[in-house]
């Protein structure tokens, strides 16, 4: 693997640290005080303007093919991307992306979805997570029954991210018990006119999932995306379209909160000398570097697997696995240097304790990864000697 970054290359990445630095880090105290108060760190609006900002300098649509008006950078450069943007936990992301399984719509559902999306006019949600079905997705139950020209779908979907401000949502019913996941279940494109609602699940970090709500739900039969019965596709395609740049941020919030540890060591004095000097404190450092620079290279192998059109689904659940375990573990050992002041809300390191703790739950748990992990090499189709053989 070549990661050597071409100058075009670097000039992208060094203009996203500088926007983090200069647009996003000095929010940071503003997030800190509004989310004390319970309220949302920062509004729609603010994020909107950010995003307009950064537009006005051609970022838009990192991810997005150009001839939808996107930058279509590789996976290599979006996790590059990613690690500078989880350097901060302002949450942010860049407008003009959409939904990867939204491309699938025809040419009327693009207009009506996939653009406005792009833009920015319409939000979206992903919903096949329900309260008995969560890593176990064939297990849905929300249903939808052909009546005439139209489909009535009834059921609850659970911790839906931006479920509570989508005004659309991409939802996974079955259409046939008997075929199961494999040709019975079907994605429909739903307004939130047509019926449905939701509701916000408090959490203990700043996650704002929400509960869906299906009760004779009538859509009619143009709205599905993609093909009837091929719904679990779709889903898959989804939940697999980029476990790389989950680890690719945390990647990023660990190289801030280590960064943030060895000021503290230095700084903090015991007994007639820093703390830096205590060989606890130095292996606590050494090992969490250990582990930033593996996960480095777990995420950008996947990256570089996935711009080569190789097979990276084994690569990813490495790098989604080694993230959430190592980003729990850096965290844990930089409120620990930290002391009593890291166990405040003085700090944003409880904060991030608490973001980081979701990355071993959400888009597939530890648990899962190793699972899939397992299977794929019991299998055959991987191997412990990597991609390479």
């Amino acid at each position: 693997m070549d990661l050597t970054l071409t100058d075009e290359e670097r000039e992208i990445r060094d203009w996203v640290r500088t926007f983090v630095t200069k647009e996003l880090m000095p929010l940071e105290p503003q997030v800190l005080e509004r989310e004390r108060d319970g309220k949302r760190g920062v509004t729609l609006d603010e994020v909107e303007a950010l995003q307009d900002k950064a537009r006005q300098s051609g970022f838009f649509g990192i991810q997005t093919p150009e001839a939808y008006g996107g930058m279509g950078l590789g996976a290599v450069m979006n996790a590059l991307l990613e690690v500078e943007l989880g350097r901060t936990f302002v949450p942010f992301k860049f407008g003009g992306d959409a939904d990867n399984i939204l491309f699938e719509a025809n040419d009327e559902q693009k207009d009506a979805y996939l653009r406005p999306t792009i833009e920015g006019t319409r939000r979206s949600c992903f919903a096949i997570t329900e309260p008995g079905a969560g890593s176990d997705a064939r297990n849905i139950r929300t249903s939808a029954v052909r009546d005439g020209d139209e489909w009535v779908i009834n059921g609850e979907k659970t911790f839906i991210t931006g479920g509570d401000v989508a005004d659309f949502t991409m939802v996974f019913a079955v259409t046939d018990k008997e075929k199961g996941a494999d040709g019975g279940v079907t994605c429909f494109l739903v307004d939130r006119e047509a019926g449905w609602t939701s509701t916000e699940i408090p959490t203990m970090g700043e996650w704002g999932p929400a509960s869906l709500s299906f009760q004779d739900v009538r859509v009619p039969h143009s709205s599905i995306l993609g093909e009837e019965g091929r719904g679990f596709e779709l889903a898959m395609r989804w939940i697999g379209k980029g476990r790389y740049l989950l680890p690719a941020r945390a990647l990023g919030s660990c190289e801030r909160l280590v960064e943030m540890a060895m000021e503290q060591a230095k700084n903090r004095v015991t007994f007639g000398e820093p703390i830096a000097e205590r060989q606890a404190i130095q292996w606590m450092i050494a090992d969490s570097a250990v582990e930033i620079e593996a996960l480095r290279w777990l995420v950008l192998s996947a990256a570089w697997q996935v711009d080569h059109g190789a097979d990276s689904r084994q690569a990813q659940s490495m790098a989604k696995l080694a993230g959430g375990v190592h980003a729990n573990q850096i965290v844990d050992r930089v409120l620990q240097i930290h002391g009593g002041m890291g166990y405040t809300r003085e700090l944003p390191i409880e904060r991030w304790y608490r973001e980081l703790r979701l990355l071993r739950i959400y888009e597939g748990t530890d648990e899962i990864q190793r699972r899939t992990i397992a299977r794929n090499l019991l299998s055959g189709h991987a191997s412990v000697r990597g991609h390479l053989g």
